[in-house]
This record gives C-alpha cells, structure tokens and sequence, in this order.
C-alpha cells in the first residue's frame, strides 16, 4: 500500500480505503463482512469509511462493524482510520431527518459511537449539504464534536465549490481545519473536475473519492449482462436494473479493451483512473467479497500509464 498525505495535516490515509456503504448491512453474511474487513487490513488498508444510515437496515453497517471490532479487530483501533457521517434521513420525526441542524448532527454521532462501540471516530463528515439549515449551525456542530473529543478530524461531503469555500472559512474562524473534502467521482461521473478540484488544491484540503467503480459498473461483473450476485440484481440500493443500458455497456466494454492492453482490470483501470488526480487523496472501495479487494490493492502497482492512453480513454468517456 501507498499513503497520501491528507491536505494540510499529520495525517496519511492509503490511496485505497474500504467503504461499508453495501454489503455491511444485516441483510448481507456477516462473515463474508467480517473477512473483508481482515483482507483490507492485511493488504495495507487502514482507513474504514462508514455512514449512521449504511446497511440496510439504516445503522445496521456500524453495528456489524461494531461486532468485526469486538470479535478481535478493536486491537487494531489505533492502527487504523475510522469514519462515519450524518446528514440523510435516519430515524423517525422532525429530528432524525435528512438536514444539518445541530440537534440531528450531535444525537446522531453518540448513536454511531453506540452502535460501534467506541468512544471516537477519527472523521466525522456532514454527509450532505442542507440549504435550509444555516451553514453556522451546522459547522458550529462540527466544532462542538470537534471540541469534546467525538471525532479527531472534520470533514464534508458532496458540498459545491462555493459551500466547501464557506465551510472552510467558518471552521477556520473557529481555529478549526477542515481536513478532507468526499465527493463522488468515476470514469463516468466527473463533476468534481468542474470547479471543485481547483477548490480542494487552493483551500489544500484532502479529497477521499466514493463511487470509483460507478457502484460496480466500472468492473467486470456486468460486461456480459446482471448476474444475480450483482447490487443491480438486487431490490434495495441505488442502482437499478435500469441504468445498465445498451449504451453503457458499449462503453464500459471498449473500456474494458484498453485495460486489458496494459495487463489490467477494468477495475484497477478505473481506480487508477481517480488516483491519477493530484488533488484525490484516497479512493473508497466497495466490494463484495475477498477477492475484489486483492484486484484492488493489485491497481497501486499500476498507475504508470502513457498519457496517450489517458487521452484515449477520455475520447471514449
């Protein structure tokens, strides 16, 4: 594993993390979970990013992550990076909804260190913008936990170029750093290129990138159609049947073509295409089982490509 620095801080964090966004959920094998976990840190992955509403059920990813770190992994707590985030809906009433008021942001924490069994997490983000709360507010709670020792680091997520700015500047008033920036980004999905890049380099904040396998699209697994065993298969989550069309899957295979020219995956293509980015510190992970984590670890030896192919694959996308 390779470390990057995180922005303007001590900290390093491995240019690949492990999210428990799927497949951490009660609906999910916990020992398939649990093994995960071990490969990811054996294999150099020390930072574990999780959400109070991962699962299903919403809060049921920390719990399970809770009972990984009492089953023998908790010896490993000071070696490793934990994160957590608030800011979509998680309980029932006006004070467990989607928002950033003080009130939801600071109940919500204590209910994830409950559910996880600790007494700090190493990040805590505001998981997404809320335009009716005031920006105040909500950093004002993110300097509160800050403050009383819940969460070592702030963070944000998914906030425009103007917000991030903002945040930066009411965290910086209350002498506190605004660590890291999580956006989503992808081969597919390439917003942040648009302003937001350039924010992250000015205010020299870290970025950690979600989604980097566009949910599993950006891999293997549905060059040749949805198989069962695929988050597009099932009920619940956010990527549907739906959304592998025609023209997708023209894509991702051309895609597909190129990585294996340079003895890759289309995975490890994918991931290398995030961590080619300056400014992207870390790239979160999502995987299913075992083996996609080791095809993962696997990218790090394979960032050096020729900029013709860079060029190329931007033609296709």
């Amino acid at each position: 594993m390779q470390f990057r620095r995180c922005g303007n801080s001590g900290l390093l964090l491995p240019e690949i993390s492990l999210g428990l966004w799927h497949n951490f959920g009660d609906v999910d094998d916990y020992h398939n979970s649990q093994e995960m976990v071990w490969t990811a840190f054996e294999n150099g992955i020390t930072h574990f990013d999780l959400a109070n509403n991962y699962g299903p059920p919403p809060g049921s990813a920390e719990t399970n992550f809770g009972r990984v770190l009492k089953d023998g992994f908790i010896k490993h707590r000071d070696e490793i990076i934990i994160s957590s985030k608030a800011g979509y809906d998680m309980w029932p009433g006006p004070y467990g909804s989607a928002g950033g008021s003080k009130k939801y942001l600071i109940a919500s924490l204590d209910q994830s260190l409950k559910r996880m069994g600790l007494e700090y997490v190493d990040i805590f983000y505001h998981h997404c913008p809320d335009s009716e709360t005031p920006l105040e507010e909500s950093m004002g709670a993110l300097e509160q936990i800050h403050a009383c020792g819940k969460a070592l680091y702030i963070g944000i997520s998914s906030y425009s170029p103007e917000d991030t700015t903002k945040a930066y500047e009411i965290l910086k008033s209350k002498n506190i750093p605004l660590l890291i920036h999580q956006p989503k980004y992808n081969m597919l999905h390439r917003n942040i290129e648009n302003g937001l890049t350039d924010t992250i380099k000015e205010l020299n904040i870290g970025c950690i990138v979600f989604s980097a396998l566009a949910q599993g699209i950006l891999s293997n697994k549905y060059l040749n159609g949805i198989p069962e065993d695929s988050r597009a298969f099932k009920s619940h989550g956010f990527l549907q049947k739906e959304s592998i069309t025609k023209e997708l899957l023209s894509k991702i295979q051309k895609l597909d073509e190129i990585a294996k020219v340079h003895n890759q995956t289309l995975a490890q293509l994918a991931i290398n295409w995030c961590l080619r980015n300056k400014e992207v510190t870390s790239v979160i992970l999502g995987a299913s089982r075992t083996s996609q984590i080791l095809d993962a670890v696997e990218a790090i030896n394979k960032k050096s490509l020729p900029n013709s192919v860079w060029e190329e694959l931007n033609s296709i996308l």
